[in-house]
């Protein structure tokens, strides 16, 4: 205890020697902030390390599991069917706009829509509502209609192939993962045009393989959108299942993430993906001796093209630091697996406790894509009545404009600041209860998360720094 309790005064520290400097994805400098940062990490630390004590003394057997949900309502089949139509009118007309558009990225639909509305927006609308992107994702609409289509016509399709339950989730871990490189690394993402042929490109590798293994086992495993969006679900209040609805306690959701192959690869490469977002804005990587020009001159010293060496620099990087959010992970598996008592090994630990990772996956997109969600995001209202960029105006909310004063610089941090140490909070809770459920004995359990709180720690004063990290 003497260790984790030195870890989780030792990191703030460390991270609060680190120079300060912006958000990613922010609005400018933060150096008018009420108090200095490493209060910030500081007072993160004490509450992660107050809230670890007040779950060993007060929380002695698992709870989560047992708490209550209720009926709400049920809705008819044909609003589902209107959702997926409406999933597919809008991925048409994002394509349309991206190839027959302007190809400025800010006046071209298709950028805002897939990096803001879809890869940002859908995940607050998940945590909210539920899982909305089942209900509206394109693929899984065209393939479920292909297949009621058939059914009506020659009595069904083939059966599909057997998915090998090996491979798990790891097909939508490297999902994200390109769709990552494709945000942060990726030369042609400023080109609308590029980004709707990718969109189409990863829509038929979807049907391909729904076709194959059929339609729900295919995106509840290989569908990276629908993967990472149904996690994020799994926080919301709201329940949804064949159409019925129920509410139950927000975030125990979680405790019924599938134990799979691949399932926490897709939130370390969630978390890891965000973090480098924030980090490759930051004077360690973006500077005059950073380890972006680091990189770039070894790559252009074997030949690269220089674009290539950026390109395989920034690769690099974000490998890198997915890397690192997995070692943490890895450190406290091996930490619970040490802890003593009749337990499984650290590779169904792995497992087991891979839910605690999505409030923290979704902390940290709050806290990096906050900022971009509440500006950027007022673009659609002119950009939907001009999807194309060419001088219309079908809505009549052409003219538009984006009120950079709706949140201060203060407002947006300290909703960053609570989004890291909630979402930190809430996985030590999960990972409290789950250590209960694991260990029969309360001590040996408690003692188990010790590793736990160290890499919560951690994580909470990586995000802060990251946050605070401004470009030289």
């Amino acid at each position: 205890m003497r260790k984790i309790a030195a870890a989780a005064v030792v990191t703030p520290a460390v991270v609060a020697a680190v120079p300060d400097a912006a958000l990613a994805h922010g609005i400018g400098q933060r150096a008018d902030l009420p108090i200095p940062i490493w209060l910030f990490a500081w007072g993160a630390a004490i509450v992660l390390v107050a809230s670890f004590v007040a779950l060993a003394v007060l929380w002695r057997r698992p709870v989560l599991a047992g708490l209550p949900s209720r009926a709400l309502f049920s809705l008819p089949a044909v609003l589902e069917w209107l959702a997926g139509a409406l999933g597919v009118g809008a991925f048409g007309v994002i394509v349309w706009a991206g190839l027959a558009g302007n190809q400025t990225a800010t006046a071209n639909l298709a950028p805002t829509a897939i990096f803001v509305l879809v890869w940002v927006g859908i995940p607050f609308a998940s945590v909210l509502f539920g899982d909305v992107f089942s209900a509206v994702s394109p693929w899984r609409a065209v393939g479920r209609g292909v297949g009621w289509v058939a059914g009506r016509i020659s009595g069904g399709l083939p059966s599909p192939i057997p998915y090998p339950e090996r491979l798990g989730r790891w097909p939508a871990a490297f999902g994200i993962l390109l769709f990552a490189w494709i945000e942060l690394v990726w030369s042609g993402r400023e080109s609308p045009s590029s980004l709707a042929a990718v969109a189409l490109a990863y829509a038929v590798v979807m049907l391909v393989g729904m076709s194959c293994f059929g339609v729900e086992k295919w995106t509840r495993n290989a569908d990276a959108f629908g993967v990472a969006f149904g996690l994020f679900a799994l926080l919301a209040p709201l329940e949804w299942s064949e159409r019925r609805c129920r509410l139950r306690w927000p975030v125990v959701g979680a405790l019924r993430m599938p134990e799979v192959p691949g399932a926490a690869g897709v939130l370390v490469v969630l978390i890891g993906s965000t973090s480098f977002d924030g980090f490759s804005q930051g004077g360690v990587w973006t500077g005059a001796s950073g380890l972006a020009q680091r990189l770039t001159d070894g790559f252009a010293g074997i030949g690269l093209a220089p674009e290539a060496a950026v390109q395989a620099g920034y690769t690099v990087g974000l490998v890198l630091v997915v890397a690192v959010v997995a070692g943490l992970y890895r450190v406290a598996v091996l930490g619970m697996a040490r802890a003593g008592g009749s337990h499984p090994d650290a590779e169904r630990l792995s497992l087991s406790f891979a839910h605690t990772l999505i409030p923290i996956a979704f902390a940290y997109l709050v806290a990096h894509y906050f900022s971009l969600l509440a500006f950027q995001g007022q673009a659609t209202a002119f950009l939907v009545s001009d999807p194309l960029g060419n001088g219309w105006d079908l809505l009549g909310t052409a003219s538009a404009t984006i009120d950079y004063g709706i949140l201060s610089a203060n407002a947006i941090w300290y909703v960053q600041v609570a989004a890291l140490v909630l979402g930190h909070v809430a996985a030590l809770a999960l990972a409290h209860d789950r250590a209960l459920a694991t260990w029969s004995d309360q001590r040996t359990a408690v003692r188990s998360q010790y590793w736990m709180l160290m890499v919560m720690v951690a994580f909470t004063c990586l995000g802060l720094w990251l946050l605070s990290a401004a470009a030289q």
